[in-house]
């Protein structure tokens, strides 16, 4: 039962992702190790929640995932290391889907940077009461709960800031969103960038949008907007499977954490999908030839 491991499972289709990246940034690397292997090894960190140390510690007794991953050789923890410097967010972005779906929901949470919780610190008086976390802004597919794209910020802001950077050049149906996310303005990029419909409910302070001129009241069905609450499903997915705590110790290294750590969120949620499509096959073909 080696081959039905869910961690081998997770290399082939980090495998299958990672292929969109060049095996080496230089034709003059030393082709011991290649680039679709040091990021498989950073993803598969964020999924079994350990340390670049105690990650090695883990290959040397797993011959099987070395095989899976192509290892001639186990690479030191400092050379993961290097490369976690080295390799460039804009590249790791490459690796989410293409922001194309029919409903899709936009949120942030949180993220701790600290060992000891905010509530902890606060209930003891330990350190300073202010928060100090990772502000984390998701687009998410709420049809197949996939992460499409997202915004970093280590400061605190208003919530506007990050609707139209996630958006952008995105092709959907739906834009679902809270009330912190109410704005003319939001609503008219949505309308008419984006040619799709926002349901977005209304604060008690502003007035009902209208188009076409003013003549026609913008539409809000419920049934769509209770979409909504996946992406908090997602969110708590996210701190529960692979840690609510970023290890890094300056503000790149956490984002970088980060973004990987999204990564190896859809990538188990495609074998989840994939699971889900393989049982739809086979109660259909129960039903229709037994």
């Amino acid at each position: 039962m080696v081959n039905d491991s869910s961690y081998l499972k997770f290399i082939d289709e980090a495998s299958e992702l990672v292929k969109s990246i060049p095996r080496h940034f230089s034709r003059f690397s030393n082709k011991i190790f290649n680039n679709h292997q040091h990021i498989i090894l950073l993803v598969l960190k964020q999924k079994l929640k350990t340390t670049y140390r105690g990650l090695i510690e883990i290959l040397k007794v797993a011959e099987t995932l070395r095989l899976a991953i192509g290892l001639k050789r186990i690479p030191h923890h400092t050379t993961l290391v290097k490369f976690a410097k080295k390799i460039n967010k804009k590249l790791l972005n490459l690796l989410f889907p293409s922001k194309t779906a029919n409903r899709v929901a936009v949120d942030y949470s949180g993220f701790e940077l600290e060992a000891k919780s905010y509530y902890y610190r606060k209930r003891f008086f330990m350190f300073s009461k202010r928060r100090n976390f990772m502000r984390t802004c998701l687009l998410v597919d709420t049809d197949k709960q996939l992460i499409l794209a997202h915004v970093i910020n280590h400061k605190q802001g208003n919530d506007n800031t990050e609707f139209i950077k996630l958006l952008k050049d995105s092709n959907v149906g739906y834009v679902t969103a809270d009330k912190g996310y109410s704005s003319k303005n939001n609503r008219r990029f949505v309308l008419y960038r984006l040619n799709a419909i926002p349901m977005i409910p209304y604060k008690r302070t502003e007035g009902v949008y209208r188009i076409n001129h003013g003549r026609i009241k913008l539409r809000f069905d419920d049934k769509i907007y209770h979409q909504r609450s996946k992406i908090e499903t997602v969110f708590s997915v996210l701190k529960r499977k692979y840690s609510s705590m970023l290890k890094g110790r300056t503000y790149l290294s956490q984002q970088k954490e980060l973004i990987l750590r999204l990564i190896a969120y859809n990538i188990d949620r495609l074998i989840t999908l994939y699971k889900l499509l393989i049982r739809g096959f086979q109660q259909s073909y129960y039903h229709l030839y037994l």
